[in-house]
Formats: structure tokens, C-alpha cells, sequence
């Protein structure tokens, strides 16, 4: 097993670019052993920031630094290397991987501290030390969904009319979010969503054309990462082709995914679910940032993190929209949903009509998230539960509101999902009627007038589903 991994990690480039574009490879352990103790032994391990000022490097062959663009890469400068050398030998720690963030102008490294060192005396020795930016522990994060058998739904006629897909009358979210009028108004054309997660299978019929870059911050097992269940299920929430004859629709049908793999699936006797480190999603959130995806979804969580909580400031700061899953304890804290501008999601409930009755804070907006019809490897079909998939709802609508409006700030897309809430849940159309009239309000939208009510864009009649089928599509 060790040896295979070990394989994996020495074989992979670390990404793929569908669209045919070079990018950096990631930063991978040097071996299975180092692997293995990123992943199983996280409380040995620190990660320490320097600065490292931009430099004009010669990139040579097996590289692996980060660029800011085709021409001209950024990578750890020879000032950066000399003082992560010197804190190594006079802490007594060791290499495990380094990666350079060009977002933040620091070179990072995760070291193990030395045997019988105790890992908070050693954090407070660095903090103190100026050359240090950043020092803190490797901390794990986890995804936050979970299959779940589903009950029986009710058809949805007007799903039904609208759309060949054989299953979209059982998309609970879909109902919920009033997709089917969302559509006549925008479809997520042109808007690119930032999926930081496990894999997708790429190969899902229901994913056909809408993935426009995958990259492995992982293992660079390319089979595993289409065998990723998480990811998968995110996606297809926002992204499923529409009029395929096939499968579900996603909220946002046009949408394009860039997706960063950062976390793993684990096995049933580990828990299962998908497990991330503060050195994958670094990674994934630097190479988000430098990509430029509009929306960054994050449906996973765990405790604050200081480097996390930067490089997602610095997002927010070139004006990202950061969409993150509520912890199940429901309380906005830890990363991401404890940062500040960052859209926290949680799930609706059968029973949650009003956030007052049920104590959500204000700050938190609900989306369907529980019974969510969606995608699964190996191109099945299954239910999940989490707030995973409200997350991947609202940054579905972000996107729809974005093809609306694409000047839009993240306060404006926060307003207009906050403004456009159907009950206690956000609802796409409503959204959506807010930036063509601001000044209505659900309730005024029930005489019948608005676009919500009848299906008609702000200007015209309703717009026919485009055929979206991908070209050799099964039919």
C-alpha cells in the first residue's frame, strides 16, 4: 500500500488543465513515509510561512513552482531557501513539502518537529522569531455531507415540462430554489465557480462540458479522483448538463467548475467521509486565487486556521465570493465560516420555516441541503444530506446572479441572496426579481406580477430550455 502510494505521489504532475493551458504542479511529500504522516500523524507536523519577495527564476526541467502567469513564474528565491534552511537547523525540524504562494508573497514549508519536542513550545519559539511570518500547526478539516436514504418527494410538474431529464422531478433543491423560473432569467453562462474539494468524476455524462480544469493537491491518482464521491455531489448541485435526457439539472446549468482536489475519501472503517490538511487547501486556495473563478465554494470545515484565513482574506480582498458550509454544531466559526465576508450556508430542515424560531444567526443564510438528489461516480445517481449541498446551492445561485449582473461585489450577491430568501431558505428566482426590481420583496411577488410567478423574464416571454447535450451524447 505504501509503496503504491508512494508511486503516486513520484508519478503525478500534481494537475490537469482541460482547457490545454500550463499550470504549476503541485507540492507533493517526497515519499510514502512523508505521505503517510501528512495524512495519519498531522499533530507532528507545523507549517511555517517566510517572505519571499518575487524573483525572475529559470525554470527548469521537473520544476515545480508556482506561476503567475505563462511567462514569467514565481517560485522560493534563493532569501526565502537560506532562512527556512537556518530555522530548520537551529529548531532541529524537518523538511516534509514546501510550496511557494504567490497570492501572499511567502514560501511555505511543512515540518516535522523533532522527536520528544513538544509541539506548542516549539510554535511560540518560532512566533517570536522575526523571520517568521506565519507558524502554526497542520490541522485537519473535514467535508460535511453524508448519504443518506431518501424519502418519498413529490413530482414537480413544472420541473417535469421545462426539462427532459428523467430525474429533475425528484431534485428536492431544485423545487425548493424555483429553478425552473430562475432559468428564464440566467443559467450561470460565463461564470466560472471555484470547486475546492475531493475529486469529480469527469467522466459523469451529467458533467459533459462543464469542467474546465481539474488539479490534484492529493496524490495525482487520476483514477481516484474521479472515483471521489464528494466532489462529485457538489458539482452535479450546481452544474449538471440540462436537457440531456439523462440524469438531474443543475442549478446552474452553465456554470463552468475549475476543481481543486484538497481533500480525500476516507474508508467506512475510518469513518468515511473526506479529510483535508491546512497544507492541501493552501494549495488549492492559492491556485484558486491565481486562476480568477469568481465563486470559490467550500463545502467542508474545521477550526480556525491562520494561513487559511489569510490567503481567503486576500480573495474576499480581490473581490471573490466566498460561499463555505456551515459546522453541524450550526454556529458560524472556525475556517471557513468564522472568517469575515465569507457566505455561510447551512441546510434547511423540514421543520425550519423562520431563522428566529430555530436560532440561526443572521449571519447565516439556509439552502435545501437535505435529501439532495445528485451525482455519484461512475455515472449513478444518489442522495445526500449535508451542508455541503446547501453550499453548493447557494454558489449556484451566486453564479446565476453573477450571469445577471456580473459587476456585482460579494455584498451584492450576499444581499440578493439574503433579500431574495423564500421562508427561511434562499430561492434563485427571488434573487434574481431582486436586481431587476430591488424594491419588491417575496411577499409582493405572490399577486402574480412578478417573473417568479409567471415564468416571464423582465422584458419578454419565457425563455425555451436550450439543448445543452454535449456533441456524441448517449441519448
Amino acid at each position: 500500500m505504501i509503496r503504491a502510494l508512494a508511486a503516486a505521489f513520484a508519478a503525478a504532475a500534481g494537475l490537469v488543465l482541460l482547457s490545454g493551458c500550463a499550470a504549476p504542479s503541485a507540492a507533493l511529500p517526497r515519499d510514502a513515509a512523508d505521505a503517510e504522516l501528512l495524512r495519519e500523524h498531522p499533530q507532528r507536523l507545523i507549517v511555517v510561512a517566510v517572505a519571499n519577495p518575487r524573483e525572475r527564476v529559470v525554470t527548469q526541467a521537473g520544476s515545480t513552482l508556482a506561476s503567475y502567469n505563462a511567462s514569467q513564474r514565481y517560485g522560493a528565491g534563493s532569501e526565502a531557501r537560506s532562512v527556512l534552511e537556518a530555522i530548520e537547523r537551529e529548531h532541529g525540524l524537518r523538511e516534509i513539502a514546501a510550496w511557494p504562494i504567490s497570492a501572499l508573497h511567502v514560501h511555505c514549508v511543512v515540518l516535522e518537529i523533532a522527536p520528544g519536542a513538544e509541539r506548542d513550545q516549539v510554535l511560540a519559539a518560532l512566533a517570536r522569531d522575526p523571520r517568521v511570518e506565519l507558524a502554526q500547526p497542520l490541522q485537519d478539516f473535514d467535508t460535511l455531507a453524508a448519504p443518506e436514504a431518501a424519502r418519498a418527494l413529490p413530482a414537480s410538474p413544472a420541473s417535469v415540462a421545462a426539462y427532459n431529464d428523467p430525474y429533475v422531478d425528484l431534485q428536492r433543491g431544485f423545487a425548493e430554489l424555483d429553478a425552473v423560473d430562475a432559468h428564464q432569467l440566467a443559467r450561470g453562462q460565463g461564470v466560472r465557480i471555484a470547486l475546492i474539494d475531493t475529486g469529480v468524476d469527469t467522466t459523469h455524462p451529467d458533467l459533459q462540458g462543464r469542467i474546465a480544469a481539474t488539479r490534484d493537491f492529493v496524490d495525482g491518482n487520476a483514477a481516484q479522483f474521479d472515483a471521489d464521491r464528494h466532489g462529485t455531489e457538489v458539482a452535479g448541485v450546481i452544474a449538471a448538463v440540462a436537457n440531456n435526457r439523462q440524469g438531474i439539472v443543475g442549478i446552474a446549468p452553465q456554470a463552468m467548475l475549475s476543481v481543486y482536489k484538497a481533500c480525500w475519501q476516507r474508508s467506512a472503517a475510518d469513518g468515511g467521509g473526506a479529510r483535508c490538511n491546512s497544507f492541501t487547501l493552501a494549495q488549492a486556495l492559492g491556485a484558486s486565487i491565481d486562476d480568477g473563478a469568481r465563486i470559490i465554494n467550500l463545502s467542508l470545515g474545521g477550526p480556525d486556521d491562520p494561513l487559511l484565513t489569510r490567503l481567503v482574506g486576500n480573495a474576499l480582498g480581490r473581490g471573490r465570493i466566498v460561499i463555505g458550509a456551515m459546522p453541524p454544531d450550526g454556529r458560524p466559526h472556525g475556517f471557513p465560516t468564522g472568517i469575515a465576508g465569507v457566505i455561510a450556508v447551512d441546510s434547511t430542515t423540514d421543520s425550519t420555516t423562520d431563522r428566529a424560531k430555530d436560532g440561526t444567526p443572521d449571519a447565516v443564510l439556509r439552502a435545501p441541503g437535505r435529501d439532495i438528489l445528485t451525482l455519484e461516480p461512475g455515472g449513478r445517481y444518489d442522495y445526500s444530506s449535508g451542508s455541503s449541498l446547501a453550499a453548493a446551492h447557494a454558489s449556484a445561485v451566486a453564479a446565476l446572479l453573477l450571469e445577471a449582473a456580473p459587476s456585482q461585489d460579494a455584498a451584492a450577491v450576499r444581499s440578493a441572496l439574503e433579500r431574495g430568501r423564500s421562508g427561511a431558505s434562499i430561492n434563485a428566482c427571488e434573487a434574481l426579481a431582486t436586481l431587476f426590481a430591488p424594491t419588491r420583496t417575496h411577499r409582493q411577488e405572490q399577486d402574480g406580477r412578478g417573473p417568479c410567478a409567471s415564468r416571464r423574464g423582465p422584458t419578454g416571454p419565457p425563455v425555451e430550455p436550450v439543448d445543452e447535450r454535449p456533441r456524441g451524447a448517449m441519448q
